[in-house]
Parts: structure tokens; sequence; C-alpha cells
């Protein structure tokens, strides 16, 4: 599928600024429409979209008014209440935004352009307590999710699986965490990133303030992502309604030894705080998840090298840390 007419939701943000770079090198003839919250569009507009509409997933009137707008053969939904740690104390807006907004646009799509695909970005926190079997979890795994954005990820993946019975042409994606240049520092790397290069600038006392750092996670480079969600939208037509995959990268990563990594990497030292606020109530030691199914039915695997991804997260927060105040 080459799709004359696209749909990003969430297109100011971290993946989705990567991914409309990625779109326009993909499909140079498509006309793009990109969708954000108000607040979220940058004042200079997001140069690879042929439109900028402003959408917000509290605002279901105004995601159906989008959805007919832009009349798209394919939707890329990324707009979401991303935050883990934020969700705990978020209480409504999680649910209303990942669950009730992304039902609105997935009816507005079945009413008004039924034949549209829509790609979902989901989560591989979904499972959750499943990781404590110590497995390599594929799409089989039960859903156990151990915090907020992860339950209503999970319950929208569910739904979505649902409407899929009813003529939704969705396919439900599972990906890992992802890394890369541009990421807001409320995330893991991004945070470590962005410390490293601040005390390396001499703009923060050699201190780096963590969560736990005895847990092991999945990396994915955003660019690999963005080329995972390409090849879906060009291989819709052979893929089944409902379809679900993992994104995954095979290695999960100690957070203590990425740390330690782009310390080297910056060649500082610093004494390391473990922050109280930044652990979580419930938390999974573990994540490990199988992307076979995507490898076989879309050709993808991840192509961006780890000590790839991680200079050019430092690379950029070193370019930021020259003008971010302190403090900031």
């Amino acid at each position: 599928m080459t799709p004359e007419r696209l749909l990003v939701t969430g297109a100011a943000g971290f993946v989705g600024r990567h991914f409309l770079a990625a779109a326009r090198d993909a499909w140079p003839a498509a006309h793009i429409t990109a969708a954000a919250r108000a607040p979220d569009l940058p004042p200079e507009g997001l140069p690879q979209a042929d439109a900028v509409v402003p959408m917000d997933l509290l605002d279901q009137a105004g995601i159906a008014s989008a959805v007919r707008d832009a009349r798209p053969e394919a939707c890329v939904h990324l707009a979401a209440f991303s935050d883990v740690a934020a969700s705990f104390g978020a209480g409504d807006a999680v649910w209303r935004a990942n669950v009730d907004g992304t039902r609105a646009l997935a009816a507005a799509i079945l009413a008004h352009v039924p034949d549209c695909v829509l790609l979902h970005a989901g989560s591989a926190d979904c499972y959750g307590l499943s990781f404590q079997a110590g497995l390599t979890l594929d799409e089989s795994a039960a859903f156990r999710p151990a915090n907020p954005y992860a339950a209503s990820k999970a319950a929208v993946d569910v739904a979505l699986g649902e409407m899929a019975l009813r003529g939704l042409r969705v396919v439900r994606l599972r990906p890992v965490n992802h890394v890369g240049p541009g990421q807001s520092p409320r995330f893991a790397v991004a945070s470590f990133a962005r410390q490293v290069a601040l005390v390396a600038a001499g703009r923060q006392a050699p201190v780096i303030s963590t969560g736990a750092l005895d847990r092991w996670r999945e990396f994915l480079d955003v660019a690999d992502v963005c080329a995972a969600y390409v090849r879906v939208v060009t291989g819709a037509e052979s893929l089944p309604a409902g379809a679900v995959f993992n994104l995954a990268s095979g290695a999960p990563r100690r957070l203590g030894d990425v740390l330690a990594d782009l310390l080297a990497a910056a060649g500082v030292e610093a004494r390391i705080e473990q922050a109280a606020a930044a652990l979580r109530p419930v938390d999974v030691v573990r994540v490990s998840c199988s992307a076979a199914a995507a490898h076989a039915a879309l050709g993808w695997a991840p192509a961006v090298p780890w000590a790839q991804t991680l200079a050019e997260t430092l690379s950029y927060w070193r370019q930021v840390a020259a003008y971010e105040p302190v403090g900031a």
C-alpha cells in the first residue's frame, strides 16, 4: 500500500516528529495531515506535513472532524498519555485519552473512512507482571499491567481487537521502550543523557538522580520503530484486521549499565542518587519480548546499533545543555 492520504496523530511528539520524516521519505507524494494538541504544535509548524490540524484525544467531536477533513487511507495513531510515572496520579485523564480518545478515533474511521488502515501504537508494557515468569514473551502472553498507563493501553488494545470484528482495519503494535534525540527527560535514558550532558558541561553538580537501576529493559532506536510503522502501512493489505505485533530488540539491558555507558562516553564521573519519587509502587525487574512475528510478517528487525543510539541521544543532549537554563 502506498497511501495517498495519511493522518498522523501525536505528530508533534517525540515519535511523531521522527515518523513524519520517515513517512515523507517513504511516500514523497502522499498528502500528510499532522494532528496534535494545539499547545504542542510548534510555531514553525511541522515541515514534513502538508496540513497541520489541532486534535485532542479528550475532544471526541474534534477527533471526528479531523478524520472527516483528512479523509485518510491510513492513520498512524501515536497520540497518547504516555508518562508512566505521572499516570499513577493522573486518574481519569489516562483512561480518557488512551481508551476513550482512541475508541473515538476508531469509531470516526469506521463511520467516515471505513477502508482506512489504523495503526495503533500500543505498548509491550501491557504484559506487565507476566514478565515475572522470566520468559521472552510473544503476542499470546497474558496482559497483566502493573501501572495505570499500561492498564489503559491493554484495555484499548482489547477494544480495538473487538472493533476489528466489526470491520475496523486495525493493526495493533506493542513496542518496547523507544530511545533517541528529542525524547522527553521524563523517560529514563533521556533523563540519564540530559544529566550526564549537564555534568559534562559544568552546568550541573556531578550527581545523577535516578530511579531503580537494577531493572532490565528492552530499548529500540526511534528510527527502528518508525521503520516498523512504515512497513505496517506498506504491507497493510496483506495483514488481517486486528493483527498484533511486538516490536522488540531481543536484548534486555540493565539501566545501571546504560547510565554507566553514558558517563563513560561523556568522560565524566558522578555520584548516583536514587530518588524515592522516581520509584514505582509496583515494578517489573526484567522485560524480554519476542519480535519473531513482526520479522516473519513484515520483514522487520532492528537495524540501528545500540552504541549509535546512545551516542546520538547523548549528542542531542550535549547540544541542548549548551543553552538549557540550569535547574530547568
